[in-house]
């Protein structure tokens, strides 16, 4: 008992059940989990439970280890302020010039953005928002939402997710929204040989697993179904989504049925003891003072937080020259990940579910002001050859000129001409970025499974900003904001069909019929567009994405 509560009370979620509560919470809404009532916080149609803990705090002897569950619950938790949000790496700043609009820099700072909430290593925690009147009959269907921010920053606090429910009560397909937090960074997706031989490589992902294990056990006490599930994520969530269906050989332990991605797919990553992944860990062990260590692993685990933070803040993040070469996105490891994603999806298994993916048409045009230095033809190939392709032949990569020219009408953002070009480079960088780590990784996903499973994909050419396009991340404000994409993703997670309620209808995909939905800033708001788009240039850069991962 006392253990139990020790931990509760480490989470800052126990109200002692010995103390008198406030009149006005004993009104609040409350649910039983164990031995324990949980109480909410009531907000118009919906109820939020925030915060509970789903494994046990990874601090002291259990960081940088597999997450464990958290015990039974007891006592009284208070469950009406978001838990801990997990420690994150500083992203390097972004220095922008006086020729990108303004709102350009809000839109970037909004992405960087911390939330007003405590950081913590004890930062295993999930939120449940479930409509008002949801009982443990209700048996709803369940929308899971896993965060982005390049594996680098992010928390289950960022999107009101009490929008998306309030929205499925009113197209009368209510669902349950839960959210929740993972390992960030070198706390959760350290790299290295000693890492891969411990076997506890890509935590982040396995927090993600315990978090799904979590809501089988638990869900229906809030009303929802556990055969209902849906995961769902936006950038490294979405790929952290499709890597939940690769992993245990596809087999989803009755975990999900359906899966929804916005803007990320099986990622061009190689193995997490590539001399890259190895060249950061002996670094953030050297920074950390453990180099001299006999078990440098085990040093990691004694240092303080903000040593070990401070050793992760010097390496590169996705707002830095490497762009999108971080060392912290997940990479094989033999056994979550067996082999590097790409590759995998290729050659199996992996889940045999139902699922969305999309793309924004200017994907690229974020992640690619850190490079406008790179301003002439050599540069940009050397760039690319170094930072990408590093085995690839300089020749090999040399075509990727041609494919993608410097002209800037050409380049992302699409469509406007010779406007938006930063630099001499920029529009070229942004289009083959967009390609190289998103596009064509997700046009491959499709292709390969659309005649296997059920799939459906989008491209979003909502352009909320003006200077960089239909850019990366735009989709959310439609998908939280009560917008068309939205309400598919709530037909699609409490009927595995996106269809109904008299909408635009939306196909299959198909490679005889490649269809996309395609949302727009104008009329026609919807419509549908073939994903033959860039076919040359997509189809070479997956030849060698596959052949030299990153």
């Amino acid at each position: 008992m006392i253990s139990r509560l020790s931990c509760l009370v480490s989470l800052g979620l126990l109200v002692g059940s010995a103390l008198a509560l406030p009149e006005d919470v004993q009104t609040q809404p409350t649910v039983i989990l164990d031995e324990a009532t949980v109480i909410g916080q009531p907000n118009g149609t919906v109820v939020k439970y925030l915060g509970l803990p789903f494994a046990q705090p990874p601090i002291g002897d259990l960081r940088l280890r597999l997450p464990k569950p958290a015990p039974p619950y007891t006592g009284t938790i208070n469950a009406t302020a978001f838990g801990n949000q997990c420690i994150q790496k500083t992203p390097a700043p972004v220095s922008l010039p006086s020729t990108v609009p303004a709102s350009v820099g809000t839109y970037i700072a909004g992405f960087l953005a911390r939330q007003d909430v405590p950081f913590s290593e004890d930062c295993l925690n999930l939120n449940v928002i479930v409509p008002a009147d949801a009982h443990p009959e209700s048996k709803l269907p369940v929308a899971v939402w896993i965060y982005g921010g390049g594996f680098e920053i992010g928390s289950n606090a960022v999107e009101p997710g009490e929008v998306v429910v309030a929205r499925s009560i009113e197209i009368g397909h209510p669902v349950i929204f839960v959210a929740m937090n993972y390992r960030l960074g070198a706390f959760g997706f350290l790299g290295g040989s000693e890492v891969k031989d411990a076997g506890v490589a890509n935590l982040g992902l396995h927090d993600q697993r315990e978090a799904l294990r979590w809501i089988q056990k638990y869900i229906s006490a809030f009303g929802g179904d556990p055969e209902k599930v849906m995961i769902w994520g936006e950038s490294a969530g979405a790929a952290s989504v499709a890597m939940q269906m690769q992993t245990n050989g596809g087999d989803t332990e009755g975990l999900f049925r359906a899966a929804f991605m916005e803007s990320g797919s099986p990622v061009s990553t190689a193995y997490v003891d590539s001399p890259y992944l190895q060249s950061t860990y002996d670094q953030i062990v050297t920074d950390s003072g453990c180099s001299n260590a006999t078990d440098a692993l085990e040093c990691l685990r004694a240092v303080s937080t903000e040593v070990l933070k401070a050793a992760m803040d010097k390496t590169p993040s996705f707002s830095s020259y490497q762009q999108l070469n971080t060392p912290w996105f997940p990479r094989a490891d033999g056994t979550f990940i067996p082999r590097p994603p790409q590759q995998q999806l290729l050659e199996g298994p992996i889940a045999s579910i139902p699922f969305i993916v999309g793309n924004d048409v200017d994907e690229g045009t974020i992640v690619s002001f850190g490079t406008l230095n790179v301003t002439t033809d050599d540069e940009f190939l050397e760039y690319v050859n170094s930072n990408y392709y590093r085995n690839t032949s300089r020749a090999a990569v040399a075509k990727i000129l041609d494919l993608y020219p410097a002209d800037p009408a050409a380049g992302s953002p699409y469509n406007t001409g010779d406007e938006f070009a930063y630099s001499p480079q920029y529009k070229r960088m942004a289009a083959f970025q967009g390609d190289f780590f998103l596009h064509a990784p997700r046009r491959t996903f499709v292709q390969h499974l659309a005649e296997k499973q059920p799939v459906y994909s989008y491209l979003s050419n909502v352009r909320t900003v003006d200077g960089i396009g239909a850019a990366h991340g735009m989709e959310l404000a439609d998908v939280f904001g009560g917008g068309p994409l939205g309400d598919y993703l709530i037909r699609f997670a409490a009927t595995l069909d996106p269809n109904g309620d008299g909408a635009f209808e939306w196909p299959r995909y198909s490679k005889a019929a490649p269809l996309l939905l395609t949302l727009n800033d104008q009329e026609p708001a919807l419509n549908l567009t073939a994903d033959t788009y860039r076919a040359e240039q997509m189809a070479y850069l997956t030849k060698l994405s596959l052949a030299d991962p990153m």
